[in-house]
């Protein structure tokens, strides 16, 4: 039996033992971000000539994951745990090219057969009060008909300092990206740049 001093005190003592190993358990909240641009939101993007079936898209494993990944310096990276994409990288990006390629049937007008997009992304560069870049590798092929356009195609958007920012010169690119695929569909596309 403990002396009525201890055992007066003994429950306050396991209260602030308990509260102090609740908070120390405590962590920042996770932010979640999307490259799906919000439908009001969305640049206006040429509606493609046919309905395009995006397959699943690869992307370098340094950054196939939920949380963002930003380069520092020359060789760095940093995962940051408390911003993630809504989805997988490779998800988030199929996703918004899904979209902004298939707009809702009472927008586009009738199309001319369907065609699949094979998009792989080799690099994936975020860097804060800089740029986001994106090099993609992708292949618009129409189904039933022989020719198919290959291109490798680099697009750059200046960032500013906030995450925010970072993501919206992605949301940027991956709509450059989505207008460089719908105009290739209709055998418009003179260049695989994208400028």
């Amino acid at each position: 039996m403990l002396p009525e001093y201890l055992s007066s005190r003994l429950p306050v003592a396991l209260g602030i033992c308990m509260a102090l190993a609740l908070s120390a358990c405590a962590s920042d909240p996770v932010n979640f971000h999307t490259l799906v641009v919000p439908a009001h939101a969305q640049p206006a993007v040429p509606t493609p000539a046919m309905d395009i079936r995006v397959e699943p898209v690869t992307v370098p494993p340094q950054v196939d994951r939920t949380q963002i990944v930003i380069r520092q310096g020359r060789s760095g990276l940093q995962v940051l745990e408390t911003e993630w994409w809504g989805a997988t990288l490779a998800d988030e990006i199929h996703s918004a090219l899904r979209d902004q390629l298939n707009p809702p049937p009472a927008e586009s007008p009738t199309t001319s057969g369907t065609a699949s997009l094979q998009i792989d992304v080799q690099r994936f560069d975020s860097v804060l009060g800089e740029y986001a870049l994106l090099d993609v590798k992708w292949r618009l092929k129409a189904q039933g008909k022989n020719g198919e356009k290959r291109c490798h195609t680099v697009l750059r958007t200046p960032a500013g300092e906030t995450l925010e920012t970072l993501v919206n010169a992605h949301q940027n690119n991956l709509t450059r990206l989505a207008a460089l695929i719908a105009e290739a569909s209709h055998g418009r596309l003179r260049s695989c740049a994208g400028g």
